[in-house]
């Protein structure tokens, strides 16, 4: 039987990563996306908005490893900018530093650029169309890999009239893009389990699953990392955050522990592991920056 669906209004939080060197990376996400440093401390840096919403929280490891493209762990994690002409603007931006983007494409319910960060975590910076946009096939939502615009992008963003100074307010943590072992295993913990809806299952090895009608939350696949498991002493993901409002968090946690899940209560919140060891901690909104930062401990 399928779990109860998860509230409505969850939706992601800060995604924290084992850094070798977490002031040159710290420095890179100032430089290539505009954070700020909201929070740090002898173990951890937390970057974000200038208006206070954590993004990534680097925890330093400098004898950790790049870890194998081959294991489960980080594919991407996906900043959510407010407008198609604050994407567009990003895009001058970076191109005025000579940041190398890996990759574009419209996805029909959104419009998404590529790259990854010195130490090799993928990033996605994109822009959402508006829901009454999003195509549905067979009752569901439907994406797809098309050509991104990209002139009309920077047009946007020229129109807009306005320097790039920072990652805007009101961008988010919009989705959480994850390697995994193996993909029914993964969709029985995440839709069986934990409550997400499965929205788009058309991708060959590749799951997406949100709740609350968003188009995912979590990207799963197995393209590179099938039958793989996670190398202890590696860089790449420590934890995705997931927030939901107090009560559901907490009816989550006492449901996951009656069915003999595995829950960890910790300064942040509840955490869970995934089938390929993908930690996923489960917070109640707001995540402020302070919690961000014990996402180290």
């Amino acid at each position: 039987m399928s779990a109860p669906a998860l509230d409505p209004a969850t939706s992601v939080g800060p995604v924290a990563l084992i850094a070798r060197d977490r002031a040159a990376l710290a420095d890179w996400y100032r430089r290539a996306l505009g954070l700020a440093e909201l929070a740090a401390d002898d173990r951890a840096t937390v970057l974000g908005t200038a208006a206070g919403t954590p993004l990534v929280t680097l925890i330093a490891d400098p004898a950790a490893k790049i870890a194998p493209r081959r294991q489960p762990g980080l594919y991407h994690l996906a900043i959510l900018l407010p407008t198609r002409a604050d994407l567009g603007r990003w895009m001058r931006h970076t191109a005025a530093l000579g940041i190398r983007l890996q990759g574009a494409a419209d996805h029909l319910v959104s419009e998404a650029v590529y790259l990854a960060d010195p130490e090799g975590n993928g990033i996605e910076v994109y822009r959402d169309r508006g829901r009454a946009e999003w195509p549905i096939r067979d009752g569901r939502i439907h994406m797809d890999n098309a050509p991104l615009d990209v002139p009309g992008i920077l047009a946007d963003g020229d129109a807009a009239d306005a320097p790039w100074t920072g990652i805007p307010d009101g961008t988010v943590m919009g989705h959480v893009h994850l390697k995994i072992a193996n993909v029914a295993e993964t969709r029985r913990f995440y839709v069986d389990t934990l409550g997400f809806e499965a929205t788009e299952e058309g991708y060959p090895s590749a799951l997406f699953i949100a709740a609350g009608g968003y188009h995912h939350h979590f990207g799963l696949n197995a393209w590179e990392s099938a039958g793989a498991a996670r190398v202890p002493g590696t860089t790449g993901l420590a934890a995705a955050v997931v927030i939901l409002p107090p009560a559901a968090r907490a009816a989550l946690a006492a449901r996951l522990r009656g069915a003999g899940v595995p829950v960890e209560s910790g300064a942040v919140g509840d955490a869970v592991v995934d089938p390929s060891g993908n930690r996923v901690v489960f917070a109640d909104a707001p995540v402020t920056a302070k919690a961000a930062l014990a996402l180290a401990a």
